[in-house]
């Protein structure tokens, strides 16, 4: 702390040293120099000088030198580091070739799975007539009748046929499924790739601009604080290893996406050909039905004409035992008449001779007769009766058969002259 005390001031204090005008004598000579002292004095300032400039010297040199080598250093790590920048742009330029390549075997794969997939959608929307066809015939023979509602090969043949129409449209429809989902995974894959490759088209722009820079270009300048490492930076081998993790995952949807090509092949092959051979199945039942149809109704309309013709003869028979039996009442009459014209006869003379047997004899064969046509008119208006109960019998059955015929060949086999060809079922537009 600073003392408060005052001094006074004296005038005539000169302090320690000096002379007595006040000025101070410290580090100057009281007296001249001598000779030798002022020759000492020269040479030090002659080796002074000498030393100064020799040192100098020493310094330019040295400073050349180093100008020199740092000039030469600096010259071979720049060009030390334009041959690393080539060498990254050439293992950039690697990289982005093999992305490209398989950016463009993954592109044109899932243009190619997006084709299958069309025809599988084709397929399936080929199926919807076949299955039209099949329930319709199912329903067509549902309007026979009689004993001709009958599980036959034709009927047995359309089930299947439905069944085997519903299980490949489910087969299809999975596949449709399974095809979008590699479509998806193959655009994925290639959006990796093909954000990959546009990093590293950023980075071969970014280092060949880096690489063709030039000390005598105008637009470099100082970037304080750019020399470090950062934290978030990717090591040569984790860069390299993204690539080829990309390209690897590529390769697997690009071999997944073939094999699937290959699937959809197989299933469109396996489908049309067990649909059309179930096609075939079911006409040839069809042709088989229809031909034992028309030879039962062919047969039925034979059977039927000799039954008409069989009706034909019972009532000309039936008239001619009518007649016949008519024709027996006038001789009866006449014998009992006679008979009864003898009972006149008086006393002895109703005599029981040999015309009264004959007579008796005569009235009991024609009425043996009469009982006997009359016994053959109730078996032949009977056999009549059933003959023309046949006969409906017949032309209904004969109208059954007729209208399953209509119903199999006019309605059934004529709807399946639409069903779809071989190649509309492999998935083509033809």
């Amino acid at each position: 702390m600073l003392s408060t005390e005052k001094y006074e001031f004296d005038p005539s204090y000169r302090g320690q040293t000096g002379s007595s005008i006040g000025v101070s004598t410290v580090g100057f000579r009281s007296n001249k120099y001598n000779t030798n002292e002022w020759h000492e004095n020269n040479y030090a300032k002659y080796h002074q000088t000498f030393s100064d400039r020799d040192a100098s010297e020493k310094q330019r040199w040295q400073a050349t030198r180093t100008e020199n080598e740092t000039l030469a250093l600096s010259q071979q790590t720049q060009a030390l580091s334009t041959k690393k920048l080539q060498q990254r742009l050439h293992d950039i330029n690697f990289w982005k070739f093999e992305l490209n390549r398989m950016i463009e075997d993954v592109r044109n794969e899932t243009d190619l799975l997006v084709a299958q997939k069309k025809r599988l959608t084709n397929s399936l929307d080929g199926t919807e007539a076949p299955l039209h066809i099949a329930t319709e015939c199912l329903a067509n023979r549902d309007r026979r009748y009689g004993e001709d509602r009958v599980v036959d090969g034709v009927e047995v043949g359309l089930l299947k046929e439905v069944e085997i129409i519903n299980n490949v449209q489910n087969l299809l429809r999975q596949t449709i499924m399974t095809a979008e989902q590699q479509i998806r995974a193959n655009r994925n894959a290639k959006q990796n790739l093909e954000m990959d490759w546009s990093n590293k088209w950023e980075a071969s722009v970014a280092d060949g601009k880096a690489a063709n820079r030039r000390n005598e270009d105008v637009d470099i300048m100082f970037y304080p604080g750019v020399a470090r490492h950062y934290d978030n930076q990717s090591t040569p081998e984790s860069w390299a290893q993204n690539s080829h993790d990309n390209i690897v995952n590529g390769q697997n949807q690009l071999m997944a996406s073939i094999q699937l090509r290959a699937l959809i092949d197989s299933i469109l092959s396996d489908i049309s050909r067990d649909m059309r051979e179930q096609a075939d199945v079911v006409e040839t039942e069809f042709g088989r039905r229809t031909s034992e149809m028309s030879d039962a109704m062919q047969k039925m309309t034979n059977n039927n004409r000799e039954t008409l013709k069989a009706i034909t003869d019972n009532e000309n028979k039936i008239d001619m035992l009518r007649a016949s039996i008519r024709a027996k009442e006038a001789p009866l009459k006449v014998s009992q008449t006679r008979l009864n014209d003898r009972r006149a006869r008086p006393g002895i003379e109703s005599c029981h001779d040999p015309t009264q047997d004959h007579l008796v004899g005569e009235v009991y064969q024609l009425s043996q007769s009469v009982d006997n046509l009359t016994r053959e008119l109730r078996e032949a208006e009977s056999n009549l009766k059933k003959l023309r109960d046949d006969h409906q019998m017949l032309v209904k059955e004969i109208e059954m058969k007729k209208n399953s015929l209509y119903i199999d060949q006019q309605k059934s086999m004529a709807v399946r002259m639409r069903y779809p060809s071989v190649q509309r079922l492999l998935g083509y537009n033809a």
